[in-house]
This record gives structure tokens, sequence and C-alpha cells, in this order.
């Protein structure tokens, strides 16, 4: 479904991580996002990078046991979202002329959202591997 690294994120065990450039030391570097801990990684190359990403993800669920913390979880997929009245009205009468619920309404609306995003990013995506990988 949603390929995090056409983003520019990293994924691996539910954690996403960050990809950035540094254009004075040359090299990628990247933090692990959506936790209150600062765990960071960095590498010369995109498979570097990778792989430092998955050791800090590793190390960071291991020393959360070490040390006796529960890691920061993922998101469960539940979330509020507040809009106007006139808006929730227009999508609750949508989904009715869908014969859909608002909620499937709305996971499909978020789809078609997340699916655009990754056709326009994955564009940029190969064009930036292609530019380090030649550098």
């Amino acid at each position: 479904m949603f390929n995090m690294k056409n983003n520019n994120l990293l994924k691996y065990k539910n954690y996403i991580g960050s990809v950035e450039y540094d254009l004075t030391d040359k090299c990628l570097f990247g933090k692990i996002l959506f936790i209150d801990d600062l765990v960071t990684y960095e590498g010369y190359t995109i498979e570097e990078l990778e792989n430092a990403f998955h050791e800090m993800v590793d190390d960071y669920l291991e020393t959360c046991k070490a040390i006796g913390k529960e890691p920061q979880k993922v998101y469960s997929g539940n979330f509020n979202i507040r809009t106007s009245p006139e808006i929730h009205q227009a999508l609750a009468e949508i989904a009715k002329m869908e014969n859909v619920s608002l909620n499937k309404l709305i996971i499909a609306i978020f789809n078609n959202f997340v699916e655009d995003s990754e056709n326009k990013n994955k564009q940029l995506y190969n064009h930036v591997l292609k530019r380090l990988s030649n550098a």
C-alpha cells in the first residue's frame, strides 16, 4: 500500500525514519520519527543508511527491554477528526448516497490521497536516488 521510501522515509518493524542529506559532510542521516527518544543514524549510501536505520530500531527495542521501558508504539489507526458541521453533514450525505458508512468513505478518501501522494513522490525519490548514485 504505502511505501514509505517513496516519501524520503524509511520503515522497519512499523517504525518510521527520516532521510536527509548533509551537504557539508556529504552523508545521509536521519532519526526515528514519532517517538520521544532521540535515535539517529547515518550512512554514505542508501544501503548504509537503511542498514543503520534497521540497527538503530533493533537497538532501541533492545535498550527499552534492558531498562524495563515500554517502547513507544506505532500508530493504532484510530484518531479523531474535527471539522465543521457543514463538512460533516456533506460527508454523511455522500456516504449515504454511496451506501457506505461514513468511516468507509473517509478511509477511501484517505487511501486516494495517500496513493496520489505516493505517485507524485515516487518520481522525486527516483530522481534523488539517481543523482546520489551518480555522485
